[in-house]
C-alpha cells in the first residue's frame, strides 16, 4: 500500500543514533564529574567504568556497584542523568511500539482493501512494457491508481509503482499465494509482462486458475510462443519484437506512419483507438456511414473489420471500435 517516504530502515537507524548520542551524552557528564562517583572496587572510575554506569543508568538496570555519592554528582543525575533515561528510553521502546503499531495498521489496511476492492487490474511486471500498459490504464477517466496492482520481484521497481499511488505487491507472480495477495480472483484484467516468455507462461497458467473469469492480456518476445500462452488461458497476447519489427520496417519507407501508429496508441493526447456501444438511432445502418472513423465492428465477442460482410449492418447490442479524438490535458479540466 502507499505509505510514507520515509524508509523503516531509515527510522530505525535514525532512532538508533539518537539513543547513542543520549548515552554519549551520559557518559561525558559522568566522565567530567567521576570523582563524584564510588566504585565497588575501591579504585576510581575509568572511561570504561563511565560508559558502564552510563548505560545500566540509561538502560534502567542499576547493578548498585558505581554510585553517585557528592551531592553535585546526586544533583546532576537527578537533573541531567534522569532526563536522559527517559528520552532513552522513550527511543528505544516508542521504536518498537511504532513497528507494531505500523505492522498491525499497515495489515489493517491491506485486509480492508482485499475485502472492498472490486474489477481492479493486477500488472504483472513493473518492466517498460509494464510501466507503458499502466499509463495507457491511467490514461482512461475510470480508472484510478488505487484499481491498480503491480506485482514484481524488483523492490526499486515496486517504490517506483508507489511513487504513482499504485497497490504493490512483492514476489514471484508464479505462486499463487503471491497472485492472491494481488486479489486476482476478483480481478477484471491480468497483464502479464515480465522479461522472459517462460515466466509469462507460468504466471498465465497460475492466473488462469485463479481468476477463471479474468481477462488475461500478456505479452511475449517470440512469436513461437503465443500458442503456448493461448492455450495456458491468454486471452490476448501481444509479440512485442515482432510489433516492433514490423514499425522498423515500415519506417524505412514511410516514416510518418509509424508516427500515425504511435499517435493511435498513445491515449493522452491526439487520435486514439477506442471502444463504445451503438446508439439506437444508428442499428440498421452501415458503419462506414458514421461521423466517426469506425475501424471494426464486435459483435458477440467476435471482432470484424469495417470492410467485412458482416459489419455491412449494424445490429442491438454491437460495439464500434473507432478512432477517438483525445483533448490535451489543459482543456479537459475547463
Amino acid at each position: 500500500m502507499p505509505d510514507a517516504k520515509v524508509s523503516p530502515l531509515n527510522a530505525i537507524v535514525r532512532r538508533i543514533v539518537g539513543a547513542l548520542l543520549f548515552l554519549f551524552a551520559a557518559v561525558f557528564i559522568v566522565y567530567l564529574d567521576r570523582d563524584g562517583y564510588r566504585d565497588a572496587n575501591g579504585d576510581g572510575l575509568s572511561f570504561l567504568d563511565c560508559i558502564y554506569y552510563a548505560t545500566v543508568s540509561l538502560s534502567t538496570t542499576g547493578y548498585g556497584d558505581i554510585s553517585p555519592v557528592t551531592s553535585t554528582a546526586r544533583l546532576v543525575n537527578i537533573v541531567v542523568i534522569t532526563p536522559l533515561r527517559v528520552m532513552f528510553l522513550i527511543v528505544l521502546v516508542g521504536t518498537t511500539l511504532e513497528v507494531l503499531t505500523e505492522r498491525s495498521r499497515q495489515a489493517l489496511r491491506i485486509q480492508k482493501w482485499r475485502n472492498r476492492v472490486r474489477d481492479h487490474v493486477v500488472v504483472v511486471g513493473f518492466g517498460t512494457k509494464g510501466r507503458s500498459a499502466i499509463n495507457a490504464l491511467l490514461a482512461e477517466q475510470d480508472v484510478e491508481p488505487n484499481q491498480v496492482v503491480v506485482v514484481d520481484t524488483n523492490q526499486q521497481a515496486l517504490d517506483s509503482a508507489s511513487a504513482l499511488d499504485l497497490i504493490t505487491v512483492h514476489g514471484n507472480a508464479t505462486r499463487s499465494d503471491v497472485l492472491r495477495v494481488a486479489g486476482v480472483q476478483r480481478a477484471r484484467a491480468i497483464v502479464i509482462a515480465p522479461n522472459r516468455d517462460d515466466t509469462a507462461v507460468l504466471v498465465t497458467l497460475t492466473a488462469r486458475e485463479l481468476a477463471p473469469k479474468a481477462s488475461i492480456l500478456a505479452s511475449v518476445r517470440e512469436a513461437e510462443n503465443v500458442h503456448l500462452l493461448k492455450q495456458s488461458g491468454a486471452d490476448q497476447v501481444v509479440v512485442s519484437s515482432e510489433t516492433a519489427g514490423r514499425l522498423l520496417g515500415i519506417a524505412t519507407r514511410t516514416p510518418l506512419v509509424v508516427d500515425m501508429v504511435e499517435d493511435l496508441l498513445t491515449p493522452e493526447t491526439g487520435l486514439a483507438i477506442a471502444e463504445r456501444p451503438v446508439e439506437p438511432s444508428e442499428e440498421g445502418g452501415s458503419p462506414r456511414h458514421l461521423p466517426d472513423i469506425v475501424l471494426g465492428l464486435v459483435r458477440a465477442g467476435q471482432l470484424y473489420r469495417v470492410d467485412a460482410p458482416e459489419a455491412d449492418a449494424i445490429e442491438p447490442g454491437d460495439r464500434l471500435l473507432y478512432v477517438r479524438k483525445v483533448a490535451p490535458p489543459e482543456n479537459r479540466n475547463r
